[in-house]
């Protein structure tokens, strides 16, 4: 079962080495983490997306973070209204005959050509991970010479709606 976690942590030397450490002991299998400053000096946030075999170990995980030094926060928003995204850059094989009909295979996306060479395109995208995964699978075809993700980044919608969330809320836009 992907959980998505997230962290405040303070922003200090050694944080995320005691986070991965100790998630590689207790054998959680890590898919992505993503970390970032926030609007408070000093302070990260780091979302981690975790494959858990079942609750009770989500909630295991989610105490053994808060246990560790300079971490000041940890929520499971798995099953939360969330925001959440992610950026590839996806570097396809390209000729200038092929150009336009790759430009016309990502603009439903939205995504952007950001370099063009005399051999290659280089596309960035952002959005949940679905959409990252189509757009690849589209690309595929032409070549992918290369492909670099961030991992996915979330935080809580401004507002909760009360009751149970639905799987719709997952990555919703």
């Amino acid at each position: 079962m992907r959980r998505i976690i997230t962290a405040t942590v303070q922003n200090r030397s050694g944080v995320l080495n005691r986070i991965t450490g100790m998630l590689q002991r207790r054998q959680f299998n890590i898919e992505s983490i993503s970390v970032g400053e926030t609007e408070t000096p000093g302070i990260s946030k780091m979302t981690l997306v975790v494959d858990v075999s079942d609750s009770a170990k989500a909630e295991q995980l989610t105490k053994q973070l808060n246990k560790q030094i300079d971490v000041i926060k940890v929520s499971d928003i798995t099953d939360k209204a969330i925001v959440a995204r992610e950026l590839a850059l996806i570097k396809v094989a390209s000729t200038a005959q092929l150009t336009n009909e790759i430009q016309g295979l990502v603009t439903p996306f939205r995504a952007s050509i950001i370099d063009i060479s005399k051999d290659s395109i280089t596309i960035q995208v952002t959005g949940k991970q679905d959409k990252i995964e189509a757009l690849i699978s589209l690309l595929r075809p032409y070549g992918i010479k290369e492909i670099a993700r961030t991992g996915v980044t979330a935080f809580l919608r401004g507002h909760q709606p009360q009751g149970q969330v639905t799987e719709i809320n997952h990555f919703s836009v």
